[in-house]
């Protein structure tokens, strides 16, 4: 598997999605990174910032993403990154303030398929969900990330392991969630160590 497979899958879907009325002329942003990662990293969808430069996990989301890495002793190259939703799910208040809000049946809908298809051209050995809506897009909307946090788990929709994180975002509005988050970082890095894939270095020196 090559990036320009993944630039071609991201064109071809690109084209078929460009008079969605769900999509409703937003901005796509697909996943980018290393075709050979070890791991892919799968978010919930793109905020305001990924939108305007069409690129997932920069701006605020890119700052935890960083430290995520750090944590983690990851290097960003290494890896593939992509979110569930290739969309930005905005909502406007009654003062005209656009804000982020959760994806929505109909787009997770849309876009379920295509992460699978994803999934499939990559094959990575490695996948990690970051919260709910990750973690259910792959394993059912049944299952909770606290109950399955900071481990590898079996995915019936995946040939590679699964394994689901807190999302960054939810330690800056749950403090609580800190050492938990970070054990689980911990707990991610010492799981790469101990089954590194051959030909796929994703570890920092």
């Amino acid at each position: 598997m090559d990036e320009n497979r993944m630039s071609a899958f991201a064109a071809a879907q690109e084209e078929r999605l460009r008079d969605s009325r769900v999509i409703a002329g937003r901005r796509l942003v697909w996943g980018e990174g290393s075709a050979r990662c070890a791991l892919c990293l799968i978010g919930e969808a793109p905020g305001r910032q990924e939108a305007e430069q069409g690129r997932p996990f920069v701006g605020k989301a890119g700052e935890n993403l960083n430290e995520f890495l750090r944590a983690a002793g990851l290097r960003r190259e290494d890896l593939w990154i992509t979110n569930t939703v290739k969309v930005r799910p905005a909502k406007v208040s009654e003062k005209g303030t656009v804000s982020n809000r959760p994806p929505n049946a109909e787009e997770l809908a849309l876009f379920l398929p295509l992460l699978a298809e994803e999934l499939r051209l990559l094959r990575p050995p490695l996948v990690v969900t970051l919260g709910n809506t990750a973690l259910r897009a792959l394993m059912g909307r049944d299952a909770s990330i606290g109950a399955v946090h900071g481990r590898a788990v079996q995915c019936p929709m995946l040939e590679a392991p699964l394994f689901p994180l807190y999302h960054p975002a939810s330690v800056i509005y749950n403090r609580a969630l800190k050492e938990v988050y970070q054990s689980d970082l911990q707990r991610l890095k010492a799981y790469l160590e101990a089954h590194e894939p051959e030909g796929r270095n994703c570890l920092c020196d």
